[in-house]
């Protein structure tokens, strides 16, 4: 499934977000992205319509199967690109930046190559 790179963003947040609290709501990716309520309130409606999350009558945001397994690819090359540049003695936070770039555009051969390579 291709989904844009928005969406990954805000997929690999909620799953991010449900390691830390009990529930994710839409202020709270709101308050972690530094965006407005408005647009992500538009974001989750078009992931609740794609099928990754749904949203209870409380507003509580969870990742469904599709959406869980987007969320963990996205975090899993998010960590490992970001761990293998620091490595490389890049500044932890332009390694975090460069990551969260390079983890959307980046192919699945490629990335299982530079994971092979590091491990």
């Amino acid at each position: 499934m291709h989904t844009n790179e928005s969406a990954e963003n805000y997929l690999e947040t909620i799953l991010i977000l449900s390691k830390k609290r009990p529930v994710v709501r839409s202020v709270d990716i709101a308050a972690e992205l530094n965006f407005k309520k408005s647009s992500v309130s538009v974001a989750m409606k078009k992931l609740r319509e794609n099928g990754n999350i749904t949203v209870s009558p409380e507003g509580y945001i969870t990742l469904t199967p599709s959406g869980q397994e987007i969320a963990d690819r996205i975090y899993e090359r998010h960590t490992l690109l970001s761990s293998w540049l620091e490595r490389l003695g890049v500044n932890p936070e332009v390694a975090a930046e460069d990551a969260c770039r390079i983890e959307h555009v980046i192919s699945s051969e490629s990335f299982e190559a530079i994971k092979r390579h590091i491990k």
